[in-house]
């Protein structure tokens, strides 16, 4: 079955960083740890809830690393503060729920950290504590629209 490209008006940003530009080190492991703010705009007609995943695919594993699974976010919603709570996690690559920063092996270069936002067609009854290929394999058939933004990090 050939698949359909999920990608149009909605947009994703941090206040904390540009697309493709550095992020601080208080949103990394050698910071406090926070995740970055994040905004969105331009959700098509028919969304009725959002994921977010930061996922790194430059570290140096088969799968990457995934740094942050939060879901179950209402669709009236446009935006996570700074250190965002209170919202359904997966578990990280780190095998914790919720937000773990960047922490690439000193001197292995940059990495991209993927900020994606995900616009789903329902409500789905996600458990917490997904890992990243499940909850990419439950909200796969439900993803309306997608869009991501990229921070940059190295030691």
């Amino acid at each position: 079955m050939a698949q359909k490209l999920s990608i149009a008006d909605l947009r994703i940003s941090s206040a904390a960083f540009e697309d493709h530009g550095r992020i601080p080190a208080r949103h990394t492991v050698e910071g406090e740890d926070v995740s970055p703010p994040l905004q969105w705009s331009g959700a098509p007609a028919g969304t009725k809830a959002f994921v977010i995943v930061c996922h790194d695919p430059d570290a140096p594993l088969v799968d990457g690393f995934t740094h942050w699974l939060a879901y179950g976010i209402s669709a009236d919603t446009s935006e996570l503060p700074e250190g965002a709570g209170g919202l359904v996690a997966g578990t990280n690559s780190y095998g914790n729920a919720g937000y773990g920063g960047p922490a690439p092996p000193p001197g292995h270069g940059t990495h991209h950290y993927y900020f994606w936002i995900y616009a789903l067609d329902s409500e789905l009854d996600l458990q917490p504590g997904l890992e990243r290929r499940a909850l990419i394999d439950q909200i796969e058939d439900h993803v309306l629209e997608q869009a991501r933004t990229v921070g940059l990090y190295e030691r």
